[in-house]
């Protein structure tokens, strides 16, 4: 499955962050030796060369953009709101599942009610969307509020990744 997910990255110019960017993707693919692999691979959308993945499956979508800007604003909204909308997804195929099954029934699985429970715990992966330089997932509003307050050259970097 693919989706698209986002970097914030401090830099002062386009370039720079593009690569600050990759680096962060690089981690999440497990290409750095020091961190493991949460998605399989990434396509940013400064590549050409692709026919299943970045502009080819999403369409246009700024390479990189300064977070003040208005793409940058759509792109972080963009982040934010699907990451809000698969907690919000998880925790109520959680609380169901607390409401409606056995507690060995959870145990087992049933209706992937465990698989739900660890969505909404994930610090990465297929339900995090926004992520800072170091490759951290961005869990929850004031820790998204935080970066943007306290950086003063951020960009946005989106890549298509499939896990």
């Amino acid at each position: 499955m693919h989706m698209v997910i986002y970097a914030l990255v401090e830099a002062s110019t386009h370039d720079d962050a593009l690569s600050t960017g990759k680096s962060v993707f690089d981690r999440l693919v497990g290409a750095d030796p020091h961190a493991g692999a949460v998605f399989d691979y990434y396509v940013t959308f400064d590549e050409e060369d692709t026919s299943v993945a970045g502009k080819s499956r999403w369409g246009e979508l700024p390479t990189v953009a300064p977070i003040d800007s208005d793409d940058g604003e759509d792109l972080l909204e963009r982040g934010w709101e699907a990451t809000k909308e698969e907690f919000e997804r998880n925790l109520d195929r959680v609380k169901e599942a607390i409401e409606e099954l056995s507690d060995e029934e959870i145990m087992r699985d049933e209706d992937l009610a465990r698989h739900a429970f660890h969505q909404v715990g994930a610090y990465d992966g297929p339900t995090i969307f926004l992520y800072t330089e170091h490759g951290t997932g961005i869990r929850h509003r004031g820790q998204l509020d935080r970066l943007l307050e306290e950086s003063e050259e951020l960009w946005i970097v989106p890549a298509d990744v499939h896990f």
